[in-house]
């Protein structure tokens, strides 16, 4: 038991390295090397038009608001036919914005309905050496070659009606590949081989949703892996409820309840609080500060605290010392005391957002539908840094490589950087 205790650490140690070592130069998942949408590169641009601080412009056809992930000389994302018939894989060089691939993956004879602020390429494909991982949810995984577009292995047989569509992102795990299902009728995590696409373990959710309607068991949430104490925890968030399991096996360690439905943002770990934060999602949002440890149902006594003012429904929030900073889907911007909860102070700064937050070069960055970036300074008083627009509005959160900032609008792929 001691030496498993001690394997456990150790790999927890090299797992944390790892996803901190590439964090300056890449970009490889939903939300940066981190998940927490934390870049630590400097030289941003503070100010940016489409005249002003833009490398590149590249327009992308189709519909999707997957993140570009970023890899050495790569960009890539997903898009798809707006009616869903066709999803699509698209490589961009880094230094030019070219087109490298453009890839058709998956055709659909009937694609189901979605919501109008969805897309059916809206789930960020994570990415490694020679290999990128791309999901459109149940219509379809694959596993491609980074270089040559070559498909390794594919997989259409994984059972979720979306709905809504999908959303959730897919997270690389020492060997594995992760990823949610939580749809109308089957809500599940798994994880496959991440060199053949095989399952290795499964977990279908056991959760009382008080209801038979499949639209309040939905979720789009993307998990995330924390070195807890010596243990790697999977944080799980889903509808009514958010699990921490054994990444390497599924089994559960622990969970709490909520009444929120359809969660869609990453969960976020502050070790000097050793608080977790979870959002609940649609049904006026909350956002729970769960102590960690316990076993079972620990809804009664873990949580230490929930907001529920203007916290948002899609936006994944950005914790930054001792403060939780986030931007409401309708506007208003919120800086909350991690440790108790407090709001420390809300602006609105207009605006709709689905877009997650950005911390880099010491500035939040808040990209909303409408075209608008608006730059703060993380600070316990507002200090708006400056308003930047592009031609059209984000629904996908920004990516930062080097030093430059990575936006994809509705219609086009951006690299902003310094031109002086």
């Amino acid at each position: 038991m001691r030496s498993a205790k001690w394997l456990t650490i150790i790999l927890g140690a090299i797992f944390c390295s790892s996803t901190a070592a590439k964090a300056a130069d890449e970009w490889p998942q939903f939300l940066g090397p981190t998940g927490d949408g934390h870049a630590t590169t400097t030289g941003l641009p503070l100010t940016w038009s489409e005249t002003e601080n833009i490398a590149w412009k590249t327009p992308i056809h189709g519909k999707g608001w997957s993140s570009p992930v970023i890899w050495d000389d790569q960009i890539w994302l997903t898009t798809a036919t707006e009616d869903g018939k066709q999803m699509f894989a698209l490589c961009i060089d880094r230094d030019s914005g070219k087109i490298v691939h453009d890839l058709l993956l998956f055709e659909n004879e009937k694609p189901s309905e979605i919501h109008t602020l969805n897309s059916y390429a809206s789930p960020t494909p994570c990415i490694e050496e020679g290999r990128v991982y791309i999901t459109f949810g149940s219509y379809g995984t694959a596993c491609l070659n980074s270089h040559t577009g070559e498909v390794l292995w594919s997989r259409r047989d994984l059972p979720c009606e979306h709905f809504r569509g999908p959303g959730s992102s897919p997270i690389l795990y020492g060997s594995l590949l992760i990823l949610h299902y939580d749809g109308f009728d089957f809500q599940y995590i798994i994880a496959m081989d991440k060199e053949t696409g095989e399952t290795v373990w499964k977990n279908d959710r056991t959760i009382d949703y008080g209801t038979p309607n499949g639209d309040f068991k939905k979720a789009f949430c993307t998990p995330s892996i924390f070195n807890i104490h010596g243990r790697l925890e999977l944080i799980s968030p889903t509808s009514k409820a958010c699990l921490s399991l054994n990444p390497d096996t599924g089994e559960e360690y622990w969970r709490i309840t909520y009444k929120g439905f359809s969660a869609t943002a990453r969960p976020l770990y502050d070790p000097a609080l050793d608080l977790l934060y979870i959002n609940t999602g649609f049904s006026k949002a909350e956002l729970c500060a769960v102590k960690t440890g316990g076993s079972g149902d620990i809804t009664d006594s873990h949580v230490a605290w929930t907001a529920t003012k203007s916290i948002p429904s899609k936006p994944s929030e950005v914790l930054v010392g001792d403060a939780l900073y986030m931007v409401h889907d309708q506007g208003a911007a919120t800086c909350l005391d991690a440790k108790t909860g407090e709001v420390v102070w809300q602006q609105r700064i207009g605006g709709n957002y689905s877009s997650s937050a950005l911390l880099a070069d010491n500035r939040i960055y808040f990209s909303n539908h409408e075209g608008q970036t608006t730059v703060i300074e993380p600070s316990r008083e507002y200090k708006e840094l400056a308003v930047n627009t592009l031609a059209d509005g984000c629904m996908a959160s920004p990516a930062v490589a080097g030093k430059a900032l990575f936006l994809r609008t509705r219609e086009a792929l951006y690299r902003i950087e310094d031109q002086k």
